[in-house]
């Protein structure tokens, strides 16, 4: 009997529905090569909702979701709505709830694809940021007095638990061993000004080490990692950081793959539901346009497969990837490609078809 998965999709925003339309067709195409059946659930959850009946995330939704194996979601961000009222109703709240403490970010520049680092290649960047996705400055907490005088005070507090620096530290190492490549763990933080925080970050970090004497470790602080990411990418395997530094330097390293357009992301509770993403926004301009490269969220598919335990499929996937960055595209920006949307998603398909089950 064929195994069976529950996929929750947010198609969300913008050009969102598009990518996730092709992300589906390539889980689809795969699932039928490698024998496990995906079925999907769609939910309306996005701008044009909360215009529409003021609703962002009900329980009885969040209810549904838990029943799922994973979600599958597209991008948020409504031009019509203010910043933030989204991000925090759907992607901070569905995080939170379902405790996804993980945001697992592989960085990897394809053949084919352009860096703005000269004298880069494939060959230097392939590497793994694992950011804490429930604590530190996003939890909220903290508030504002006087709002609107000068003598306005705003306070924003890092929340920073053991349990929840550990687990990620943890998840870090684990994942540094199954990647097994340099087998090397570099610590992000700010220990000589962020004295309280990351004091318990290095010192959970230092204790974990212990347990992976076969894992070399390092630190360094986030503004040297960006100098580094820069100047020497090659020097990273695995990073690991508090929420607001993984937020930071995900971006910097998005753009030294080749931009948005590639970037995809899981948002993981490993004992649970996660969920997987594209990384670039719902690009509004763009709707209906199909000009949007849909590969990110092909490879959101892929990270959420390979999380699932389908690694066939996944490297299937990734096969498939490959070969389109590097023969097929002219270039991964929209409108750029010299494919549709919907026809970058119709070669990926169709390399996984053509796959032998040697990949």
């Amino acid at each position: 009997m064929s195994k069976e998965y529950r996929i929750s999709v947010i198609p969300g925003d913008g050009t969102g529905p598009e990518v996730i339309t092709e992300g589906i067709k390539i889980i689809e195409t795969v699932a039928d090569k490698c024998g496990f059946i995906c079925k999907f659930t769609h939910y309306d959850i996005g701008g044009e909702r909360y215009k529409e009946t003021g609703e962002i995330l009900p329980d009885k939704v969040l209810e549904s979701l838990a029943l799922s194996d994973a979600i599958y979601l597209g991008a948020i961000g409504h031009p019509d709505i203010k910043p933030g009222i989204l991000e925090k109703g759907i992607l901070l709240k569905l995080r939170f709830h379902f405790d996804q403490y993980i945001n697992l970010r592989p960085i990897k520049l394809y053949e084919g694809v352009n860096t703005p680092l000269k004298g880069k290649g494939p060959e230097d960047i392939d590497f793994i940021v694992v950011r804490e996705n429930t604590e530190g400055l996003y939890v909220g907490a903290g508030g504002c007095l006087k709002r609107g005088t000068g003598d306005e005070v705003a306070i924003q507090e890092s929340i920073n638990t053991r349990k929840g620096v550990e687990r990620c530290i943890r998840y870090a190492f684990e994942y540094c061993r199954k990647r097994n490549k340099t087998k090397r763990l570099t610590l992000c933080g700010k220990t000589n000004v962020l004295t309280f925080a990351f004091d318990l970050w290095e010192r959970a970090f230092n204790e974990v080490a212990k347990e992976y004497p076969d894992i070399e470790t390092d630190y360094a602080h986030v503004d040297a990692i960006c100098m580094w990411m820069v100047k020497n990418p090659e020097w990273f395997d695995v990073i690991v950081t508090d929420n607001m530094f993984g937020d930071i330097i995900t971006d910097l390293a998005a753009i030294i793959q080749g931009g948005m357009g590639i970037a995809a992301g899981g948002n993981i509770n490993p004992y649970g539901v996660s969920m997987f993403e594209p990384i670039g926004g719902s690009a509004p301009k763009y709707t209906g346009k199909q000009v949007i490269n849909p590969i990110a969220a092909i490879l959101a598919a892929k990270l959420m497969l390979e999380t699932l335990g389908e690694n066939k499929a996944a490297s299937l996937i990734e096969g498939a990837v490959t070969k389109v960055l590097r023969d097929d595209l002219k270039d991964v920006a929209a409108g750029k490609m010299g494919f549709t949307t919907k026809e970058v998603g119709d070669l990926v398909s169709e390399y996984i078809k053509g796959e032998s089950n040697h990949v």
